[in-house]
C-alpha cells in the first residue's frame, strides 16, 4: 500500500514537473535565469523534483505564473502594434477631407468679401489639405506614444511580477537546502 501512495505521488510530482517545464528543456530555474547550487549534494532529478514544488509553492503564494506572463506581455505589445496600425489607418484621407472642409469655408468667405468663391474656395483647399494633414500626423504621433507607454507600462508590472514569483522560488529552494543566487 505504502509503494502505491509513493508511485502516486511521484507520477503527480512528475505530470507537475512536466507541465512547467519550459519546451527548451532546461530546467525551471535556468529558464527562469536562477541559478541554483546544491548545497547538501542533491542529485538532479531531486533538484528537478524539488524545483517543480517550489514552482508550484510560489506559484501559488505569489499569484504569477512567470510563463504566462510572458505570453501576457507578448500580446499586449501586440495589441499596441494594431492600435497604431489602425491609427495610422484612421488618418489616411485626412488631407482630402481637409481640402473639402477647406474649400467650403474658403468659398463661403470669398464669395462674401470679393463675389469671388472659385478663389476663395482654391485658397481654402490648400490651407485645409495642410491643416488636416498635420491633424492627422498629430493624432498618428499621440496614438504611438499612448501606445507605447501602454507598453512600457506592462513591461514593467510584468517586471516585477517575475521579480517577485523569483523571490518566493528563491526562499522555497533555500529551505530545501540549495544556493540560490539570481
Amino acid at each position: 500500500m505504502r509503494a502505491l501512495i509513493v508511485v502516486i505521488f511521484l507520477v503527480a510530482i512528475a505530470s507537475t514537473a512536466s507541465a512547467q517545464t519550459p519546451p527548451s528543456g532546461q530546467s525551471l530555474a535556468a529558464t527562469l535565469e536562477v541559478y541554483v547550487f546544491p548545497t547538501s549534494g542533491q542529485e538532479a532529478s531531486k533538484q528537478s523534483k524539488d524545483e517543480a514544488e517550489c514552482y508550484s509553492w510560489a506559484e501559488t503564494n505569489t499569484g504569477v505564473d512567470p510563463f504566462q506572463v510572458d505570453k501576457d506581455t507578448e500580446q499586449q505589445q501586440q495589441r499596441a502594434a494594431e492600435q497604431a496600425q489602425a491609427a495610422q489607418e484612421s488618418t489616411r484621407g485626412a488631407g482630402a477631407r481637409g481640402a473639402v472642409r477647406g474649400a467650403a469655408a474658403g468659398a463661403l468667405i470669398g464669395e462674401i468679401a470679393n463675389d469671388d468663391a472659385s478663389e476663395g474656395a482654391a485658397y481654402g483647399a490648400a490651407v485645409g489639405v495642410m491643416r488636416g494633414r498635420r491633424q492627422a500626423r498629430s493624432y498618428r504621433r499621440q496614438a504611438e506614444q499612448q501606445a507605447e507607454q501602454s507598453v512600457d507600462a506592462q513591461k514593467a508590472y510584468a517586471e516585477d511580477k517575475v521579480e517577485n514569483f523569483k523571490k518566493a522560488f528563491s526562499v522555497c529552494l533555500e529551505a530545501k537546502d540549495y544556493m540560490v543566487r539570481y
